[in-house]
């Protein structure tokens, strides 16, 4: 195919078809457009990278109708002619006029036919591919590109094969010297694509991951002087709040997990407000980070039992002892003019209860703790 032979020609091919197969048609010319040949070929021939351009497709410029002038010219314009051949196509009348009309300007040889649909040669109006004017014309044997023909085991893989036989035939070339690359070029294109779709589903997976409801555990620390002679945490009540909704549960002991669920994600790695309230420990009141694992500190309320107040009442005399020495837990005291007897002792130190040793004889000598506002100890 020399330049000089392209220059006499608008069109490079004319597609013939019925109304019925316009979606083959459109992807024929577009495939034809844009079908890119080896570059060594092309320095060989002298053709640019895409030389079958352009392709005429009546929808494309004018509405496809009887022979007028207009689509005679296209064909007289078109060095090729493209039939698209299927059992519409076969019954159509203005298929058969553009096949004899391009028969009649002499160019009977640049005639292919693309089988999309039907049986070649059956005989059967009802699945007869070929228009009758191919035997009322005496058109040489044809049997044209088939996409149905089962070469390879894949549907979609016979259809391409079907495109590079007309293009192979459009440019009078070799079919294998485009069909071996052009099967290279689809299976690269398939391992991008497949790659492509990997990437894309593992980012839905992982946004469908993301958006789905988690279990939030949650654990108590105690983050102040761990003392075992105090009786150990019961009973942690956990309220968390999202937005406008609470969660509570009870923690029975420090070393157990609540487990908040269906949390919605959009809470996971945000702050969120908790609050504790468990008996001889401090109330938290705190906004944290919320992960699938969370841990809240709680500390001791050192006033429980190290908060050490008692009166201390001769019932004999009917009045409180004032200023008497007194040794509790090895910790000296007196009690002040009220009889008063007030000691605080540090956590580490604390005891649930402690013995009082005095000089003055008394009816019990234990303070058991916490200790009331009014508690009193007696003298004998």
């Amino acid at each position: 195919m020399s330049n000089n032979m392209e220059q006499q020609f608008k069109y490079f091919a004319f597609i013939s078809y019925n109304s019925k197969d316009t979606d083959w048609g459109k992807k024929i010319q577009k495939k034809l457009e844009h079908y890119r040949m080896p570059a060594t070929i092309c320095s060989e021939h002298n053709w640019k990278r895409r030389p079958i351009s352009p392709v005429f497709f009546a929808p494309t410029d004018i509405q496809p109708g009887g022979l007028n002038e207009e689509l005679q010219e296209r064909l007289r314009a078109s060095r090729n002619l493209i039939v698209i051949c299927s059992p519409n196509s076969a019954k159509s009348e203005w298929v058969g006029k553009e096949i004899e009309f391009f028969h009649n300007l002499g160019r009977t040889k640049n005639i292919y036919f693309f089988i999309v649909d039907g049986v070649p040669h059956s005989g059967d109006p009802e699945t007869e591919c070929f228009n009758p004017v191919v035997n009322t014309l005496g058109l040489p044997e044809i049997l044209g590109a088939n996409i149905h023909e089962r070469v390879h085991r894949l549907p979609w893989l016979n259809r391409e094969r079907a495109y590079v036989q007309l293009i192979s035939k459009l440019l009078g070339i070799e079919f294998d010297a485009i069909w071996q690359r052009h099967k290279r070029l689809l299976a690269r294109k398939i391992a991008a694509f497949t790659f492509g779709a990997l990437v894309v589903l593992a980012a839905l997976l992982g946004i469908w991951k993301n958006s789905q409801p988690f279990d939030a555990g949650v654990r108590l620390n105690e983050a102040s002087v761990v003392n075992v002679s105090l009786p150990p945490l019961e009973d942690a009540v956990v309220t968390m709040t999202l937005d406008n909704e609470t969660k509570s549960d009870t923690l029975r002991t420090i070393d157990s997990e609540l487990i908040f669920n269906n949390i919605p994600h959009k809470f996971l790695n945000k702050q969120v407000h908790f609050n504790v309230s468990c008996r001889d420990f401090i109330d938290v009141d705190t906004v944290v980070v919320l992960t699938r694992n969370t841990v809240l500190d709680i500390r001791r309320n050192p006033s429980v039992y190290g908060d050490i107040h008692f009166y201390i009442w001769n019932p004999d005399k009917e009045e409180f002892v004032a200023n008497a020495e007194i040794m509790i837990d090895g910790h000296e005291v007196v009690s002040d003019a009220d009889g008063l007897v007030t000691l605080q002792i540090p956590l580490a130190s604390q005891k649930s209860s402690y013995v009082i040793e005095t000089s003055t004889p008394l009816k019990n000598n234990v303070v058991t703790m916490p200790c009331g506002e009014n508690d009193v100890v007696l003298t004998k």
